[in-house]
C-alpha cells in the first residue's frame, strides 16, 4: 500500500509542471513541520554537495548527525537520485 501511493505520489507530480501547482499540493498535504523537514532535509543534501562540514550542517541546520550522514551515505552511492537531482537544480 505505502509502495503504491508513492508512485502514484510521485506520477502525479512527475505529470505536473506549474511549480505554484506543486507549491500548493504540498501546502495542503503537509503540515507546516512536515514541510519544514523536507525542506531542511533539501538543505541538508545541498550543504552536503557544497562540501559543508557535517557538524556546521548540523549546526546551521538544526539536524541531527545521523539524518547528515544517512544523507551523505545516500549521496555517494553509485547512481545516487539525490545527486542527480542536484543536477537538476543547476538547469533550473
Amino acid at each position: 500500500m505505502i509502495a503504491q501511493n508513492l508512485d502514484e505520489l510521485s506520477a502525479v507530480i512527475a505529470e505536473t509542471s506549474d511549480k505554484s501547482q506543486i507549491a500548493g499540493f504540498f501546502t495542503e498535504l503537509f503540515t507546516p513541520a512536515e514541510r519544514a523537514d523536507i525542506a531542511a532535509r533539501w538543505a541538508l543534501i545541498k550543504a552536503l554537495n557544497k562540501k559543508t562540514p557535517q557538524r556546521t550542517i548540523a549546526k546551521d541546520l538544526g539536524l541531527s548527525l545521523c539524518k547528515i550522514t544517512r544523507g551523505s551515505k545516500e549521496l555517494q552511492k553509485t547512481n545516487s537520485t539525490l545527486a542527480k537531482m542536484l543536477q537538476k537544480l543547476g538547469s533550473v
